[in-house]
């Protein structure tokens, strides 16, 4: 029996957006479906109650962080991630592969998953002939191999390769797990961007082939855990529809059975370009399994990935946002240290039904914020995650009744005013 298993059961007419299934050992997550991001095995601020009620279906921790503290042996020895961390849901890990992008070339720098608009000037300045000398990690040192980081807690030197990636993710025992890649970011020039998808897609196919010969006792961990291989490619149209052919092609065996379960979009994206590259990659990726764009979780994007064609998407920026108090409402974000909303003594969004809207106020939680309270950065995550969560099952419900190009029109036309 397969490691997941997926299913469509409706489409989104005239696009390539559908709702399905997707079945794991611990359980179905009906997609689309938004990922909550537990880095640590924790979701920052909120105790696994907390994360359930607010409608999350799975959850995905970080490899690196988890090989650095608390190591995988203790979280295998725990009984994997799931036991360890008290969440009885479906989980997933990612490879370590953002963190070479984040640790290097992307380190100290700002750059994240989307580009500030003030870094639009630099990426239309990159050209093919541009020269690669400008990425210089400072926490990453990349090779043929892999790639070797520095830990950002002591300095320490660790070395990760495509089969030690993988390795981890075994013992830390999540239900579906990624390839190990290098993510890019799409101010690099063409020249280095080409170099690192060859790396991808060589580490790719040798995670995969340690992946399916890899067993736990008497068992085949490939039973037991699926793999997402990882496309990569910057913002080119030629270099992502490669990618998504080769990745879409990798086998261990010659069959559809010997490749990889999934598939993740991943990548640092200038925003206007994630449409055209989520849409180049899905138009060629087998229909028949999911797919997840990694780290991307904005309303406006969400619509877009839907429509696109994506099953899952996971990003930090729901608990992210709310620590620092900021929180979503369908009129947009708001700030809730700012002046006006401390005698503000509406629900963080009106007509929200998530438990610190039922129970709390914007002047009550301004004022958690103002004191510096732990518990403010509690409240406006648990808004936030359920705002998210809804919003994405509200599109998956809209699909099934024929009425998503309503239910997105009217939402973006208040969200964005």
């Amino acid at each position: 029996m397969p490691a997941i298993t997926f299913t469509i059961q409706k489409k989104l007419e005239g696009t390539l957006g559908r709702v399905g299934e997707i079945e794991t050992k611990h359980g179905i997550i009906r997609t689309p479906a938004f990922v909550t991001v537990g880095t640590k095995a924790t979701v920052k601020a909120l105790n696994p109650e907390q994360v359930e009620a607010v409608g999350a279906q799975v959850v995905l921790s970080n490899t690196y962080h988890l090989y650095l503290q608390p190591g995988h042996e203790r979280i295998e020895k725990a009984g994997g991630l799931g036991k360890f961390m008290n969440w009885k849901g479906p989980t997933m890990t990612d490879s370590g592969g953002f963190q070479v992008f984040s640790l290097g070339s992307a380190y100290g720098k700002g750059i994240g998953k989307l580009l500030k608009p003030s870094t639009e000037p630099i990426l239309e300045a990159a050209s093919p002939s541009g020269a690669i000398e400008d990425a210089k990690p400072k926490l990453v040192e990349i090779d043929h191999d892999g790639a070797m980081f520095r830990s950002h807690l002591d300095g320490s030197a660790h070395y990760f390769t495509p089969e030690k990636s993988i390795e981890i993710q075994h013992a830390i025992g999540a239900d579906m797990i990624f390839a190990f890649d290098e993510c890019t970011s799409p101010m690099e020039p063409f020249a280095y961007q080409r170099q690192a998808l060859d790396r991808t897609h060589r580490w790719g196919k040798r995670s995969l082939e340690y992946h399916k010969s890899a067993m736990r006792g008497d068992k085949n961990i490939a039973d037991e855990q699926a793999l997402f291989g990882i496309v990569q490619g910057g913002r080119h149209e030629e270099l992502r529809k490669e990618s998504a052919r080769a990745t879409a092609a990798m086998t261990v065996d010659g069959t559809p059975e010997g490749g990889f379960d999934g598939y993740g979009i991943g990548g640092s994206f200038a925003k206007e370009d994630m449409e055209t590259a989520v849409r180049w990659v899905n138009e060629i990726l087998p229909e028949d399994k999911p797919r997840h764009l990694l780290g991307i979780g904005e309303p406006e994007d969400l619509f877009m990935a839907v429509e696109n064609g994506c099953d899952l998407f996971d990003c930090t920026g729901p608990t992210r946002l709310g620590r620092t108090g900021t929180v979503f409402t369908r009129k947009g974000k708001l700030h809730l240290p700012n002046k006006q909303f401390r005698d503000d003594y509406a629900p963080l969004d009106p007509g929200c039904a998530c438990y610190a809207c039922a129970n709390y106020t914007r002047a009550y939680v301004a004022h958690l914020f103002h004191g510096k309270e732990m518990l403010a950065g509690t409240l406006a995550s648990i808004h936030n995650l359920y705002f998210i969560v809804k919003l994405v099952d509200d599109m998956r419900a809209a699909i099934l009744e024929g009425t998503f190009n309503k239910m997105k029109e009217e939402f973006l036309k208040e969200y964005l005013k």
